[in-house]
């Protein structure tokens, strides 16, 4: 959920935690329709470069007039777990100041009923954030068994009736294919006994199907671990999570590398043989009150951010 048509989540916090060089080199690992990535590219100087990714050719179409018009920006059309591969490519590996990853299906691609990705409207049953590549929602729906699909409700919805709506996902595609997503929004609502308040009873299946479908969870284990290899010491990773799946990995990645290396209980051992990867900078940050009014979809952000240590060189907690 990186932005809407004219807003970006937690924009100037993102861009004030990331940018410590203004003649630096940064990364924008899902470049949308652009609002952090010009937001940095304003606090960056002539020597300043920014790398963006995405994996959506209509984001990569809004990336490549940007490139044309600022000659300090360069965009690719990949997932952000491509992230070490690309850097590698431009030498640039162990030479970035900054990686900004901000997860999640951006707002117009929730909008446009055509990409599927949303219950609220119906349109073709795809998800797909890059439409190119990969199996659609659809054609999964369609030809995944029974079992399979209750698993991926559970372990990226959270779906307590998974099983349930699984069963009537398959009873259901038996009579007629999956081709909409109303279709597809209406069996699930019909086969959950349980609606919870405020919230759409398609809301977790829709969600655990595009993750499952966009390997979202696995992208960005990825990505992270990527982050590690090309930033330099100093270099910031701040990271914009949606849901508790990813916050969860980030949350879990961040205390790894600040913990360090594990020793058995007891035994002497200096700072600096934990070999700290990384410090955590503050606390986990919410977009304010302010923001949220002015858009709904920020109300679930969270922000963390980290600095990475020079090897054998790990700080005090």
């Amino acid at each position: 959920m990186s932005q809407d048509l004219h807003f970006s989540v937690l924009l100037a916090e993102s861009v004030e935690a990331l940018v410590v060089d203004p003649n630096g080199m940064y990364v924008d690992g899902t470049f949308g329709r652009g609002g952090h990535s010009r937001a940095i590219l304003a606090r960056l100087g002539e020597a300043g470069r920014l790398l963006a990714f995405d994996k959506d050719p209509q984001a990569v179409a809004a990336g490549e007039a940007l490139q044309q018009e600022d000659p300090r920006f360069a965009i690719v059309h990949a997932s952000f777990a491509q992230l070490r591969e690309q850097v590698e490519a431009l030498a640039l590996s162990r030479q970035v100041d900054g990686v900004l990853l901000d997860l999640g299906v951006s707002s117009p691609q929730l909008d446009q009923a055509e990409r599927g990705f949303s219950f609220m409207q119906d349109g073709p049953l795809d998800m797909r954030m890059d439409p190119t590549s990969g199996l659609s929602a659809a054609e999964w729906l369609n030809s995944a068994k029974e079992q399979d699909i209750a698993q991926v409700l559970f372990d990226f919805g959270e779906e307590r009736f998974g099983r349930r709506i699984a069963r009537a996902i398959v009873a259901e595609r038996q009579k007629q294919p999956f081709t909409r997503t109303k279709q597809l929004a209406d069996v699930v609502a019909a086969a959950n006994p349980k609606w919870e308040r405020d919230k759409n009873p398609a809301t977790r299946s829709f969600q655990a199907i595009r993750i499952f479908i966009n390997r979202e969870l696995e992208d960005l284990q990825i990505a992270l671990a990527a982050a590690m290899q090309v930033l330099k010491p100093g270099g910031r990773l701040v990271v914009i999570s949606f849901h508790s799946l990813e916050d969860r990995i980030v949350k879990r990645f961040f205390k790894e590398g600040f913990r360090g290396e594990d020793f058995p209980k007891g035994l002497p051992i200096t700072v600096a043989m934990l070999d700290r990867k990384l410090d955590i900078l503050g606390k986990p940050q919410k977009a304010s009150a302010a923001e949220i009014a002015r858009n709904v979809r920020s109300r679930s952000a969270v922000m963390r951010v980290a600095e990475k240590l020079s090897s054998r060189a790990g700080k005090n907690p």
